[in-house]
């Protein structure tokens, strides 16, 4: 009636005051959402808390939300699980998916992952397309029942059917490493296509990946840098990495080294290895960048430090002849074995020249 016009806010009040479970509940999502009144979370917990005694599930659930997100209440998981369990024991599907994440991270219960499975089985078994992701996350890694990619995949390909996003980007990655399933590159890149629609930013990664070596898919390097470009823009730092190199190499772009450079950046300040490194050489050469030896071992040293044998490598190197940074035979023979123990044979012939 409050929605049609047919009853004013005072109108739907005095009803809900009268005890009406669902009365209740829909004045709480008034004032929860904002809907004709200021939005006031405090008033939303008010009804929801009413209707909630009264055994109102969908109450109950909204209550365990707002404990979650600590929403005009203080955040309190444990309060959170409770209110969760309430409307999942009257079959609740969102309730039973968030009861299982929480017994998954232990939040407010005590971890428990077989628990966390029969509560995602019990709603996924009822189409609820989260629990269905979540139940296909757990047996692909083996929690709380036996490790099977092929029940993974199952149950992704039930959430994916949904429209489920992180389920068709995860089930495109079974069909693309045939885990599971039989290996499928063409039905990888289906998957992550329709992720990547919606604005998967791993998605469109990969199915930037997929265009750039002709995978499943025509290959098309303008169409790969697309992807690239929308996966980046929403901060993918594997995607920035890889449109720094598309700038730096000039492919299917005009070449652009400073371009080249910022994306590495944003790349590297997220800690992605690859782009330190390829920063580092950019500072080391002058390219897109003033030459700064300084920041180029800056750059190398972050690389370095998370095992990239390149960088090591030429960190040794730059030790060696006292570059950017004092000469110290030490610690050159120190990165230059590290590099050597990552596989590379230059960091092997350093080492033992300088034993």
């Amino acid at each position: 009636m409050l929605n049609n016009g047919t009853a004013t806010r005072q109108d739907n009040i005095k009803v809900a005051s009268q005890d009406f479970a669902e009365e209740q509940y829909l004045q709480g999502i008034i004032y929860y959402d904002g809907l004709g009144v200021k939005q006031d979370y405090a008033k939303a917990a008010e009804f929801f808390r009413k209707a909630a005694n009264q055994g109102h599930d969908e109450s109950q659930y909204n209550l365990g939300v707002m404990y979650n997100k600590g929403q005009s209440v203080k955040q309190d998981y444990a309060k959170s699980a409770e209110w969760y369990e309430k409307a999942a024991n009257q079959g609740h599907n969102s309730a039973r998916s968030n009861l299982g994440i929480m017994y998954a991270k232990g939040e407010g219960v005590k971890k428990d992952y077989a628990k966390a499975a029969e509560l995602f089985r019990k709603a996924a078994n009822q189409g609820h397309d989260e629990s269905q992701y979540n139940l296909g996350v757990m047996y692909a890694k083996g929690e709380g029942v036996r490790q099977d990619y092929a029940q993974a995949a199952q149950w992704y390909e039930k959430a994916a059917s949904q429209g489920h996003i992180k389920a068709q980007y995860f089930l495109g990655i079974l069909y693309f490493k045939g885990e599971g399933v039989k290996q499928d590159y063409a039905k990888a890149a289906e998957w992550y296509q329709k992720a990547a629609d919606q604005d998967n930013a791993d998605a469109q990664f990969h199915l930037g990946g997929m265009y750039a070596n002709g995978l499943g898919v025509r290959k098309d390097s303008t169409i790969a840098k697309s992807w690239q470009q929308r996966s980046a823009n929403q901060g993918h730092p594997g995607a920035q990495y890889i449109l720094g190199l598309i700038y730096h190499s000039g492919e299917s772009v005009r070449q652009d080294h400073a371009e080249a450079a910022k994306w590495y950046e944003k790349s590297s300040n997220q800690g992605f290895a690859d782009a330190q490194f390829s920063l580092g050489k950019m500072h080391h050469k002058g390219e897109g960048a003033r030459q700064d030896i300084i920041k180029a071992v800056e750059w190398y040293r972050k690389a370095a430090n998370q095992g990239h044998a390149d960088a090591q490598l030429m960190l040794g190197a730059l030790y060696m002849k006292g570059e950017g940074v004092g000469k110290n035979r030490v610690t050159a023979k120190e990165w230059l074995g590290k590099a050597c123990d990552n596989g590379l044979k230059k960091g092997c012939e350093g080492y033992r020249m300088l034993n």
